[in-house]
């Protein structure tokens, strides 16, 4: 079954939220990008996966994880359309044209590592390597999810960032993912239960990213950096150290809080979310001195 270019767009009510609190308290803005769960009938009626299939590509849950920081006093953006249907993640036209019926816009990256890899802004695969689509797509399809969904969603969360830095003359977005077990490999970072991007160390101030890593291990996590993870186009887009915009992205093991197949919440779910509170609060509350962490407006 193909799709139309209109296909499934309208069944996003709305396609992503922002959960403000109800005064920003902090500088701080949280992003959840790939933990939307709406799967359009179109789109499931066009995959050749089942559902559960192209649910283990999401990060299943870590809006919930974060709750907390809207207590805190931060706004917690997240999508509701899933990773698999259109990856924010990306460059907003990463796409492989080999997917798509048409001819691509000449500004499209067609190239890129994440592109060859099955991995652009629409998805040719999910995190496991298999195929979505039965058919390649029309082009308009593509253009549609990035015209009507993806450049939104980076719009708020662009004037969120920009708010955040007005009112507190910094602004620091943590960007909130999951990974699956099963990708950490053999190396160090098989151990790990959390890994910190930060772009090596080219994305936030030096002092944030050892402060939410002292916190973590503290309760006795694992935590490595920027391997295999270093962040992605969110953590590089946005964050700029010398202009007081800092963005590091935070990988959290699905081992801890769910089943990996079932994608069902385990007794680690609560622990793990009063963890993350703790650790959130505490960085939260050592930027009101901007010394400790070096994180300055310039």
């Amino acid at each position: 079954m193909s799709l139309s270019p209109a296909d499934g767009n309208e069944t996003f009510d709305p396609p992503f939220v922002v959960d403000e609190p109800a005064t920003h308290a902090v500088p701080f803005v949280f992003n959840a990008p790939h933990s939307g769960a709406h799967y359009p009938p179109a789109f499931l009626a066009a995959s050749r996966l089942d559902a559960l299939t192209l649910r283990r590509s999401e990060d299943a849950h870590v809006d919930r994880l974060f709750a907390s920081v809207v207590g805190l006093g931060a706004p917690l953006m997240r999508a509701h359309f899933p990773r698999a249907y259109l990856d924010l993640n990306r460059e907003p036209y990463e796409l492989d044209p080999r997917m798509f019926t048409g001819r691509l816009p000449s500004y499209a990256n067609t190239r890129s590592m994440r592109v060859a890899g099955g991995l652009g802004t629409v998805p040719r695969i999910v995190a496991d390597g298999q195929e979505i689509y039965r058919e390649r797509l029309p082009v308009e399809e593509a253009v549609t999810r990035i015209e009507t969904l993806y450049k939104p969603y980076h719009r708020t969360l662009r004037g969120l960032i920009q708010r955040t830095a007005r009112t507190f003359g910094k602004a620091i977005l943590i960007d909130c993912h999951s990974m699956p077990s099963s990708s950490l490999g053999r190396e160090e970072s098989a151990q790990a239960d959390f890994v910190l991007g930060d772009r090596f160390g080219t994305s936030c101030a030096p002092g944030l990213t050892e402060g939410v890593e002292m916190r973590l291990r503290a309760f006795g996590y694992r935590v490595v950096r920027n391997k295999p993870y270093a962040g992605g186009f969110i953590t590089e887009h946005y964050g700029e150290p010398g202009l007081g915009r800092h963005a590091l992205q935070i990988e959290i093991n699905r081992a801890l809080y769910m089943n990996e197949q079932s994608l069902a919440l385990t007794a680690g779910f609560g622990p793990l979310a009063q963890h993350l509170a703790q650790v959130i609060a505490e960085v939260a509350a050592e930027t009101v001195d901007t010394t400790p962490l070096g994180i300055a407006a310039e």
